[in-house]
């Protein structure tokens, strides 16, 4: 038989994406960031605030699956929890996109459903979303905490309450460590609002 002709390119796709959660792993400030992360998520939840996601592309689309986790299930049966990813409704993404402008959506959103006690997240690998940023200085107007997940530099450092920011440049490995993350909030949560006896 002979060696497949992507073999060796699925082999190093798969060690870089292992190599990186192994420096997760030794990056005590990250890993104590998302324990602090967790702990706002709970705190958010237990005043009965919303949690509120976003980010573009597909850190758009991890917004979506981290808010269905808490708002549906992640482990096991429970009630839901307040999760909404925004840019969600076309209609509102392409009004504010056209009367204002892109930079603006998800601040916008914020101004119309985010209350003060909420908990925001704005995903960016690079950093430096300029309609993220916006959002994270909406939050500080209202009064919602915010939480960044971004790459290993960018602008969102200075602006995000708490910014967990994995050590790489490479998109696609930084967004697989945001869905990790998202994960790990999800089910510290979960465990903790609704502990199993």
């Amino acid at each position: 038989m002979t060696r497949p002709r992507h073999r060796a390119f699925i082999e190093q796709s798969i060690r870089a994406s292992l190599d990186l959660k192994q420096r997760l792993l030794q990056d005590e400030a990250l890993l104590q960031g998302i324990d602090q992360a967790a702990e706002r998520c709970i705190a958010c939840f237990e005043r009965g605030n919303r949690l509120l996601i976003a980010g573009n592309g597909g850190s758009a689309a991890d917004a979506q699956h981290i808010a269905a986790e808490f708002v549906c299930r992640f482990n096991f049966e429970r009630p839901g929890l307040p999760a909404m990813a925004l840019a969600t409704n076309y209609s509102v993404m392409t009004a504010a996109g056209n009367d204002y402008s892109f930079e603006q959506v998800f601040q916008r959103e914020l101004e119309a459903n985010g209350r003060a006690g909420d908990l925001f997240i704005g995903i960016s690998t690079s950093g430096n979303s300029r309609n993220i940023l916006n959002a994270l200085d909406a939050c500080r107007q209202i009064g919602i905490d915010s939480i960044g997940l971004a790459g290993q530099g960018g602008l969102i450092r200075e602006c995000a309450d708490l910014c967990l920011s994995v050590p790489s440049d490479c998109t696609p490995r930084i967004q697989e460590c945001h869905i990790l993350i998202g994960h790990i909030l999800c089910e510290i949560v979960e465990n903790h609002l609704f502990p199993r006896l």
